[in-house]
C-alpha cells in the first residue's frame, strides 16, 4: 500500500463521507468508502484498511448515541450476524481480487437500486413490522456482506425499517449493531493475517479524518437535509460500483 498523494486524495473524502453516514444517517451507506477506495487500491486492501477506521467511527458514534437503541432489534441482528461473519470468513480467502471487485461493485449499485425501489413500495409492505425470524435472517446477511465489503448497512436497514423505530432509535441501533459486528470482524481479520505494517500506518494517519467525519454526521443528523446528502452519495456509489464491475469483468 503506497501512501502517495493520490492515495490521500481518494481516501480522505471517502472516509469523511463514510463517517458522516455512520454518524448521522443510519450507517446505511457507511460502506461508501470501500468501493471508492477499491478504485485506487486492491479490493482486499481497501476492505482491510477500512475496518479499523470504521471501528474508530463506531467508538465516536457510540458516545453520541449511547443507550438510545432498540435492544430487541439489536440483539436479533447481532445473533444472526455471528453466522454471517463465520460464512464471510470462510469465503473471503477463496475470492479473487477481480471477483471481489465485482461483488463490491454489485453491492454498491444494488444499494442504490434498493433505495430507489424502497421509496416506491406500497405503504403496507414498507411499514410491515419485522419479526424475530426476519431479524436473524437479515442479521446473517448483514454479517456476510459486512465481512466481505463492510456493506452490512442495507440488509440491516431492511429489517430495522420494518420495526417502527423513530429516527434516533434507528440510528442508535445501527451504531451498536455495527460496533459489535466490526469488533468481531477485527479478530477474524487478525486470524486470517490480513493486517500489515503499511495498513497500521495508513490507519494512524486517517484516524482523525474518521473521527471528524463521524462528528460531522452527528451534527448533520440535526441540520443537513437527508435527501441532499444521499443524492450526492448515490451518484458516487453508482459511478464507483459500475467502474469496479467493469474492471473486475474485464
Amino acid at each position: 500500500m503506497d501512501l502517495t498523494l493520490t492515495f490521500f486524495l481518494a481516501t480522505v473524502p471517502a472516509v469523511i463521507l463514510s463517517g458522516i453516514s455512520k454518524g448521522g444517517f443510519g450507517s446505511g451507506a457507511g460502506f461508501a468508502a470501500t468501493p471508492l477506495l477499491a478504485l485506487v487500491l486492491e479490493p482486499a486492501q481497501a476492505v482491510v484498511l477500512m475496518l479499523p477506521l470504521l471501528m474508530i467511527m463506531d467508538a465516536t458514534a457510540l458516545r453520541a448515541w449511547w443507550g438510545r437503541w432498540d435492544r430487541d432489534s439489536a440483539r436479533l441482528l447481532i445473533l444472526g450476524g455471528l453466522a454471517g461473519i463465520a460464512a464471510g470468513a470462510a469465503l473471503f480467502t477463496m475470492i479473487s481480487d477481480d471477483l471481489l471487485r465485482v461483488l463490491i461493485g454489485l453491492i454498491a449499485v444494488g444499494f442504490v437500486a434498493w433505495q430507489l425501489l424502497k421509496s416506491r413500495l406500497p405503504a403496507h409492505l414498507s411499514q410491515r413490522r419485522s419479526g424475530p425470524v426476519s431479524g436473524v435472517f437479515w442479521g446473517g446477511v448483514t454479517g456476510l456482506t459486512s465481512f466481505i465489503s463492510h456493506a452490512g448497512g442495507p440488509p440491516a436497514s431492511v429489517f430495522l425499517l420494518g420495526r417502527g423505530l423513530d429516527k434516533s432509535a434507528f440510528q442508535a441501533t445501527t451504531v451498536i449493531v455495527f460496533a459489535v459486528v466490526n469488533a468481531l470482524k477485527f479478530f477474524c481479520y487478525i486470524a486470517l493475517g490480513l493486517f500489515g505494517q503499511s495498513t497500521a500506518l495508513a490507519v494512524g494517519l486517517l484516524a482523525p479524518v474518521a473521527v471528524l467525519g463521524t462528528l460531522l454526521g452527528v451534527w448533520a443528523h440535526r441540520f443537513v437535509p437527508e435527501r441532499a446528502f444521499f443524492v450526492t452519495l448515490y451518484v458516487l456509489l453508482t459511478v464507483a460500483g459500475a467502474r469496479l464491475i467493469w474492471v473486475g469483468l474485464a
